[in-house]
């Protein structure tokens, strides 16, 4: 079975650590500085008088007038995530993080170590903790058991056998697919509002009006196609951070903590004389709230002046001044060094090319966003169907 655990809310939950007060609260995430004024998240006190997900600040704040606007905090929340990641690990779940608060495990490997589906279920549940009010749901099929995450309560397990699918997600709303919000006013003024009304409809017919969004959509609908999950590769975590007696706005400064954080990360012996593929900066801001960036290189180096050029320019985007500084490096190479060849044999670079490119997007997007086209229908009229995406890692 595959079996997803879900946290709504999670960074809203992750920002309000720091002040569990506002949980009781009407509160919600507020939108961050240059994007667009809707909210994100909110607390259970602001749904009950009417205060929604993506609603505009405006609104929100005329509907709720004491409505409090948490900051995002982007640190804390990948820190408290990469948390609940590692404790599944340590149950003994080989986890694949989808997003912040939705994670797939198989639980093939650990129903007979906790005496049975539903133990090993529980195991999981105990091991994110109760304080998340997490949810999971367990099915053959992984949208359906993203599906039963989403209508479990908080706590609870909800298990959906194979022969069930297709009438355990007739009912669902359409929020639960992965489709532009144009896509969904569409459906709407079709007249499909539920999972199990889209997949009532020809394939061919979703396909011609919505494109391939629509014909993914429609195939989710239809509980998704059978497959496997490939538990991740545990990020590097070797961290630098230098905390500041009084809150920093200069940059010059802010460039020369930068540049000895750099100096540390590269001397820490867990590195061992490997590259940095995948690097991050974050800070802790002096209004509340904290600030990351992330870096993926197309080369990976241990040279101080590049990683210098490739960080150093994105301190210019901090939006306030800054009480901690702290510099990652999430991924690393597994060799420890370049063999130069003295005559390359003729198609071996461009190979070696594609594999680095290959690793360089599988660090930058996560494990299974690279996939093989492999042909299994090609005398199909539809065009999507004449061909499925394998994921790939190697």
């Amino acid at each position: 079975m595959i079996a997803c655990v879900v946290i709504p809310g999670f960074e809203l939950r992750a920002a309000l650590r720091a002040e569990p007060v506002l949980a009781e609260r009407p509160a919600a995430l507020a939108p961050l500085p240059g994007t667009e004024p809707l909210l994100g998240p909110v607390t259970a006190a602001a749904d009950a008088v009417g205060v929604r997900p993506g609603m505009r600040l405006g609104e929100a704040l005329a509907t709720c007038p004491g409505l409090v606007l948490v900051e995002q905090d982007p640190a804390t929340a990948r820190e408290e995530w990469e948390g609940v990641l590692r404790r599944l690990e340590d149950a003994g779940f080989a986890v694949d993080s989808a997003d912040l608060g939705c994670v797939y495990f198989e639980t093939r490997g650990v129903e007979r170590l906790y005496g049975g589906l539903e133990a090993a279920l529980e195991r999981a549940l105990a091991a994110v903790g109760s304080a998340w009010d997490p949810r999971v749901g367990a099915a053959e099929r992984r949208f359906a058991a993203l599906a039963a995450a989403n209508v479990a309560r908080p706590g609870q397990v909800l298990i959906v056998s194979d022969e069930r699918t297709s009438e355990f997600l007739a009912p669902l709303p359409l929020s639960l697919l992965p489709l532009p919000p144009e896509r969904y006013a569409e459906l709407e003024q079709l007249g499909v509002r539920k999972l199990g009304q889209l997949a009532g409809l020809p394939g061919s017919a979703v396909a011609e009006r919505l494109g391939p969004d629509g014909r993914r959509a429609w195939g989710l609908a239809r509980g998704g196609r059978a497959g496997r999950v490939r538990g991740r590769r545990p990020p590097a975590e070797i961290v630098e951070s230098l905390e500041f007696p009084e809150a920093v706005g200069n940059e010059l400064t802010l460039r020369r903590a930068f540049g000895a954080l750099l100096d540390r990360v590269l001397a820490r012996p867990e590195r061992d004389g490997r590259f940095a593929r995948k690097v991050a900066i974050a800070a802790r801001l002096v209004g509340g709230g904290s600030w990351r960036r992330t870096v993926t290189l197309r080369d990976p180096t241990a040279e101080r002046d590049r990683l210098k050029a490739a960080l150093g320019p994105k301190l210019a985007e901090l939006p306030a001044p800054v009480l901690e500084l702290r510099l990652e490096i999430v991924a690393l190479t597994e060799s420890r060094g370049q063999q130069l060849e003295l005559v390359c044999v003729e198609g071996d670079g461009l190979q070696m090319q594609l594999q680095e490119g290959l690793k360089q997007v599988c660090a930058s997007t996560g494990s299974g966003s690279v996939c093989s086209v492999v042909e299994v229908a090609p005398w199909s009229r539809i065009p999507e169907a004449r061909a499925l995406l394998l994921p790939r890692d190697d």
